[in-house]
């Protein structure tokens, strides 16, 4: 165990820090966005919707991460085979890959522009025509954000997001539909690794198992595979003031 803020956190005997990359981050790098209660992490909800947990959940773990969530509050879980508690629900389950970047093609853009909080707005918005994935107010927190703009709109863009040590993952691919086609989301991931690589760290991914397209382009970028997951989207016990939660999506 050790204490954070007072609190006791168990030290993960992970064998490799991607194996947990949610709690590999907070308890590191991303430790200024952590919310702990006994081994379950979260991320502040305004930064990412991330919780980081142990592979199996004991009944300690169920009531930590109901706490932590609120209640009707929902999360994903990664890992495969988990047995709700009473009172929880389970409303999505789907496949997921996880890739790694030490063979990835790395290049500087000088096209590329570093995303600041004043282009948020603009962000969200992109996010929101793309749905890439997951996407706060803050996530731009993270890490390093790349953006391309043309006549002044944002059009693609591409950033770090959790980071368990030595490893960056790279998110927020996406590109503006009539701007597709063109090698941006390439361009972008090159450019992102390359900002990773100048600190000596390796980059890595995730995308849904489904995003055969994406996993493609990955590859040929030079990502590989490490490790096939699944992520169940569960809601918590309670009825919650808040909209319901809908699906989080682990993906690039």
């Amino acid at each position: 165990m050790q204490l954070t803020n007072g609190t006791a956190i168990e030290v993960d005997t992970a064998a490799h820090p991607l194996d947990d990359p949610v709690r590999a981050s907070l308890r590191g790098p991303h430790a200024q966005f952590a919310s702990w209660v006994g081994r379950i992490g979260r991320y502040d909800p305004e930064v990412a919707r991330f919780v980081g947990h142990p592979a199996v959940l004991d009944d300690q773990d169920w009531t930590d991460l109901a706490t932590l969530l609120g209640p009707g509050g929902g999360t994903a879980l990664r890992g495969f085979g988990h047995e709700l508690p009473p009172g929880w629900t389970e409303l999505q389950v789907f496949d997921s890959v996880q890739m790694e970047g030490s063979g990835l093609r790395v290049e500087h853009d000088p096209e590329l522009t570093v995303l600041t909080a004043a282009d948020v707005p603009d962000m969200l918005a992109l996010i929101a025509r793309t749905e890439p994935g997951p996407f706060a107010p803050r996530t731009i927190e993270m890490g390093t954000y790349l953006g391309l703009r043309v006549d002044g709109r944002l059009v693609a863009m591409a950033g770090e997001r959790m980071h368990p040590p030595g490893w960056t993952e790279i998110s927020a691919v996406c590109t503006d539909a009539e701007f597709r086609g063109r090698g941006l989301a390439s361009r972008l991931v090159r450019a992102v690794g390359a900002v990773i690589r100048a600190r000596g760290e390796t980059p890595f991914l995730h995308a849904v198992a489904h995003n055969t397209t994406a996993i493609s382009l990955y590859e040929t970028l030079g990502f590989t595979l490490r490790q096939r997951g699944q992520l169940t989207l569960v809601q918590a016990p309670g009825q919650s003031s808040s909209p319901a939660p809908q699906p989080i999506r682990w993906s690039a």
